[in-house]
């Protein structure tokens, strides 16, 4: 995969576009499309978006600052489990972005958008910055945001059941599926499997992309059904 950020920047800016052409020609009440999020509409999947970009625009200038906010909100939401924990941070994210007119929500995330690529191809290559959990490098956190794009933009594609252009960016997602297996049994507590997992994927275009080695466990399929899996935007039955 490649770690060269110009190009991820670029495949960023791709799937940044592909969402914006299907939020351009929403008028207010489009806005307030309910998405497959319970309780979020297409505004909320963006705030959402802005919000953790500006995140990555301070952790990259001014990571100190951003430790600091993000253990005093980490601290308060375990100070408070009945409350909701994590999710309700999240979910107080949303809530206060109902407050700003739809206009001001979609200027909020092509600024944040910008900010965050300016500021993340600003530092040397090598540099890492923290986030909610390790620390990451910079291409780890340019690849995060283009995760989180195409997963959230799903959710706007699902909520006006639309079919999105594919990007370079499905690529990127179906590579943070495969490398974060270890995490997600490390997330719920269970030992790490010691076998690795050959995963096999055919992309829109045809194309075979693998990770592994082919003669371990194996999961083989289309690259978008992987992708909606990995990102919980659909259950496995469903592929």
């Amino acid at each position: 995969m490649p770690a060269d950020t110009l190009q991820l920047a670029d495949d960023l800016a791709a799937e940044t576009r592909e969402l914006e052409r299907l939020l351009e020609p929403l008028d207010a009440a489009g806005w307030e499309l309910p998405t497959p999020a319970p309780g979020w509409a297409i505004r909320d999947q963006i705030s959402h978006l802005a919000y953790f970009d500006e995140a990555a625009t301070l952790a990259a200038v001014d990571p100190d600052r951003f430790r600091a906010e993000r253990d005093a909100a980490f601290g308060a939401a375990a100070a408070e489990p009945a409350s909701g924990g994590i999710d309700a941070f999240t979910e107080g994210i949303a809530m206060r972005a109902r407050a700003l007119d739809v206009a001001a929500v979609h200027s909020w995330f092509r600024d944040a958008r910008a900010s965050m690529v300016r500021a993340l191809l600003s530092l040397d290559p090598g540099s890492r910055v923290p986030w909610y959990g390790p620390d990451m490098s910079v291409a780890s956190s340019l690849t995060a945001r283009i995760m989180e794009t195409w997963a959230h933009g799903q959710d706007v594609a699902d909520a006006l059941e639309a079919t999105r252009a594919t990007t370079p960016a499905l690529r990127h997602v179906a590579h943070i599926g495969v490398r974060t297996l270890p995490n997600s049994f490390v997330t719920r507590g269970l030992e790490v499997p010691d076998t690795p997992v050959y995963v096999a994927l055919t992309s829109p275009e045809g194309a075979s992309w693998t990770w592994g080695d082919p003669g371990t466990d194996r999961v083989e399929g289309h690259a978008l059904d992987f992708c909606l899996v990995v990102t919980q935007r659909r259950h496995v039955a469903d592929t």
